[in-house]
C-alpha cells in the first residue's frame, strides 16, 4: 500500500511529516479551481478535495491511498482564492484587516473507489495593516500561491492577534484530522510511528 500526496505545496509535507509519515508519490492534480456561481466557501473547498482525489491516478486495481486538500479563506460568503498578482493581493490584506475571517481546508482520502472527506473551519483574526505592514509583505512575495494572500506559518504570523480552531488547518493540513482520516483508510499512521 503506497501513500500518494496529492499536492505539490511543501507545507503538506512538512505537516505529514509530523505524523511521521513520508508519501511515496508526490503527484499534484490539474483542476479547474474557479468557484462555480453562488458557490459558498466550505461547500467550494469540499469539492475541490474531492474532485482532487479523484483526478490522482492510481494504478488500476492497486489499494493506493491518495491524500488531497484544498485550503480556502472566506470573509462571509466570499471566497479569497490565491491571489493573481499583487494587486489583488493587496485587497485581499486590505479587506482582511482589522476583521474576522474563516480558513477552511478540506481533505480529502481515497481509497479505491472510498473516498473520506473531512473540512476543518477555523476563524482567524488579522489585525488592520499599516502601509508599511502591507508594502513589507507584499514585498516579500510570500502571498504568492496562499489563499488569502497570507501565510500564517511565516511574516504574516505577526498579523495574527488570535485564532480559534486548527493552526495546521490554517497552514493547509489539519494534522489531527489527517490521521483520523488516513487510519479510518487502513493506513497504519500509529503503527508507523510506534
Amino acid at each position: 500500500m503506497r501513500l500518494i500526496l496529492g499536492s505539490a505545496s511543501p507545507r503538506r509535507k512538512e505537516l505529514l511529516a509530523q505524523l511521521g509519515i513520508v508519501p511515496d508519490a508526490v503527484l499534484p492534480p490539474d483542476i479547474d479551481e474557479d468557484p462555480r456561481p453562488r458557490e459558498l466557501p466550505r461547500p467550494y473547498c469540499a469539492r475541490l478535495a474531492r474532485e482532487k482525489a479523484e483526478a490522482v491516478a492510481v494504478a488500476s486495481g492497486a489499494e493506493d491511498i491518495v491524500l488531497c486538500a484544498d485550503t480556502t479563506v472566506a470573509l462571509g460568503r466570499r471566497i479569497l482564492g490565491k491571489p493573481r498578482d499583487v494587486g489583488e493581493a493587496a485587497t485581499f490584506l486590505t479587506l482582511l484587516g482589522g476583521r474576522r475571517h474563516q480558513v477552511i481546508t478540506a481533505v480529502a482520502v481515497r481509497r479505491g473507489e472510498r473516498i473520506w472527506c473531512r473540512e476543518v473551519v477555523t476563524d482567524v483574526k488579522m489585525k488592520r495593516l499599516s502601509d508599511i505592514e502591507l508594502n513589507a509583505y507584499l514585498g516579500s512575495g510570500e502571498w504568492q500561491g496562499k489563499a488569502g494572500g497570507y501565510a500564517i506559518q511565516g511574516l504574516a504570523g505577526a498579523f495574527i492577534p488570535w485564532i480559534s480552531g486548527s493552526f495546521t488547518g490554517v497552514v493547509g493540513l489539519p494534522v489531527s484530522e489527517t490521521a483520523a482520516l488516513l487510519a479510518t483508510a487502513g493506513y497504519p499512521v500509529y503503527r508507523r510511528n510506534a
